[in-house]
């Protein structure tokens, strides 16, 4: 169904099934396939591909060379059907590749609403990304992550696949995840490391001094503190009254399929 104030121009194809809603633009030589979803005010630039079943709402643009919906990288993959969800107000740059789940990861990909994907990023099956996520040129997510709200990721960085980042986190370019990062981590060096707090993210939302104290020295008694690292968060958790601290805490406590990046003592 095409809505009626949807632009479609005449180089494009849109597969018979394809739902685009009001106001959407399909630029030339876009493909839409058949089990596809387009929001109200989705623009799809040139030469964009969105396929397999695949839903991305209102008002997210997808710029030229982008492929939205493709089958999984996974050998294990045999054509079951899976989904990508995409959210509102996402931009989505050039060449930009986002793959749809696995039936062993859950059969959904998602991300949320917000996001920019510069140049080249990718997200993987079965990976969740949040609101307001920033992927950087060439960045990759890899399957099974999940990236929650307002984390930045540097260009040219990669996120090992089962990677939990937390909210707020950011990760510098030329990056390679392998381990869990916690809320408002700082994270760089070739192979990541936990360098400290997202301290100029916090101090841009307006998060209060207090907090931020309370947030350096929660870093400072995991780093330095006796017992394993989970030991040094539960602890932690017994003596605390920020919401922030009190987050870290629970996401260290929290299920993983990782290790945690921990601090340098």
């Amino acid at each position: 169904m095409i809505d009626a104030s949807a632009r479609i121009h005449a180089s494009a194809v849109v597969e018979d099934g394809a739902v685009i809603g009001a106001g959407a633009v399909v630029g030339p030589f876009s493909l839409v396939g058949p089990d596809v979803a387009l929001g109200p005010r989705v623009e799809l630039k040139s030469h964009v591909v969105v396929t397999g079943r695949t839903e991305i709402g209102e008002e997210t643009i997808v710029f030229p060379g982008a492929v939205i919906g493709e089958i999984p990288q996974d050998l294990k993959f045999k054509g079951e059907a899976t989904r990508l969800m995409v959210g509102k107000r996402n931009r989505i740059r050039e060449a930009v590749t986002m793959n749809t789940g696995t039936e062993g990861g859950g059969g959904l990909t998602s991300v949320g609403d917000d996001c920019l994907f510069m140049t080249g990023a990718h997200v993987a099956h079965d990976a969740r990304v949040g609101n307001r996520v920033i992927v950087a040129n060439q960045g990759a997510i890899a399957g099974h992550c999940v990236i929650e709200d307002d984390v930045i990721i540097g260009g040219l960085s990669g996120i090992h696949q089962w990677v939990r980042i937390g909210r707020g986190a950011i990760i510098g370019a030329v990056t390679m995840v392998t381990n869990d990062v916690i809320p408002y981590g700082l994270v760089q060096a070739p192979r990541g490391e936990l360098d400290g707090l997202n301290l100029v993210g916090l101090k841009r939302k307006g998060v209060d001094r207090a907090d931020i104290t309370a947030l350096r020295a929660a870093f400072q008694m995991l780093a330095q503190g006796d017992g394993a690292f989970q030991d040094r968060a539960r602890r932690l958790g017994e003596d605390n009254d920020s919401a922030y601290v009190q987050e870290i805490v629970d996401f260290i406590l929290g299920a993983s399929d990782r290790n945690y990046l921990t601090p340098e003592r």
